[in-house]
């Protein structure tokens, strides 16, 4: 993870660490490797070695890569993130789950042993739900998750409160979540339902989260919000009518990160977009199905920190620079 400030990486070390994030994280042969890489088998055997010898290699795979360092700094600079953390590639073009879950769930790793009294707010999507998949078992007894929105759904796989009961699984750590939809059906519902003691209490939890660990998502009939029953397809349809491009905890952004208001944003269920302003909130996201939706986030200004796969980060950069 980087902040300001890239220190230099020596060549053969940084070639090691990608070999053995292929091997290990991205499941390829030594061969596979190899071939990805332009090297001889031997070549290969020997990076990932090395990278097994330097300590590189754990439960996760702590070394740098130095494009991806480079890629960390340029967003960085370009967006005005605190923080960001770029994975090599492997063979998941459209919707890297697998490497932005390992990622994800590094960085929480990191993040739970460091604090002590930390509550961390949790988010929505699948990358979330990988992240906390690849998330070993680890002690949380100083941490506590609270979701950031109502989460109830017609399909509970990919529910938020699903995302923190797996992670009360690993962590054994407190949890709070908000009993009730993402969005209300009305204006007047979603009244009623913020004036229920157990929502406004943990909505006023969440108003206080150290960390905010979310995803992003799109305005597409593929979005998460969809594909879990949280919003009909025509609401979907409504939100890119009106410019929609990218969503953040349920808040919809157009291509230069303006907010953009539709019926959804008067029954949601969830803080405020004044509320999210000024806070830590790490995004993990990337993809080329999510390239425009990530772009309009960071537009936006609400994110602080990144977690993305090497490509994502060279499209956003390379548009940056335009």
């Amino acid at each position: 993870m980087k902040g300001n400030g890239v220190a230099p990486r020596d060549e053969t070390s940084s070639m090691a660490t990608r070999a053995a994030w292929l091997h290990y994280a991205g499941g390829l042969t030594q061969a596979q490797v190899a071939k990805r890489l332009g090297l001889s088998s031997l070549k290969a055997h020997r990076l990932i070695t090395r990278a097994n010898q330097e300590g590189s290699v754990k439960v996760f795979i702590d070394g740098e890569v130095s494009e991806c360092v480079e890629l960390e700094q340029r967003l960085v600079d370009a967006f005005g993130l605190e923080t960001c953390q770029v994975v090599p590639e492997i063979d998941e073009p459209e919707l890297p789950l697998r490497s932005l879950g390992i990622a994800g769930a590094q960085f929480l790793r990191r993040e739970i042993e460091r604090g002590e009294g930390t509550l961390i707010g949790v988010g929505h999507g699948r990358t979330l739900a990988a992240s906390v998949e690849h998330l070993p078992q680890v002690s949380a007894d100083n941490v506590r998750f609270v979701s950031l929105f109502g989460g109830l759904t017609r399909k509970f796989a990919a529910s938020p409160h699903d995302v923190i009961y797996r992670l009360t699984e690993r962590t054994h750590a407190q949890a709070y979540v908000m009993p009730v939809p993402f969005f209300a059906n009305t204006v007047e519902d979603r009244r009623i339902l913020l004036g229920q003691r157990g929502v406004s209490d943990v909505l006023e939890l969440a108003r206080s989260a150290d960390l905010m660990f979310v995803s992003v998502g799109t305005a597409e009939r593929e979005a998460s919000l969809v594909m879990t029953g949280q919003i009909e397809p025509e609401e979907i349809d409504e939100v890119k009518r009106d410019g929609g491009v990218g969503e953040l905890l349920g808040h919809f952004f157009d291509r230069d990160g303006n907010p953009v208001e539709t019926a959804l944003s008067e029954r949601i269920l969830a803080l405020g977009r004044a509320e999210l302003a000024n806070r830590r909130i790490v995004a993990v996201a990337g993809g080329t199905v999510k390239m425009d939706a990530i772009r309009s986030v960071l537009a936006s200004g609400y994110l602080t920190g990144l977690i993305t796969d090497e490509n994502t980060a060279r499209t956003l950069t390379e548009a940056s620079a335009r």
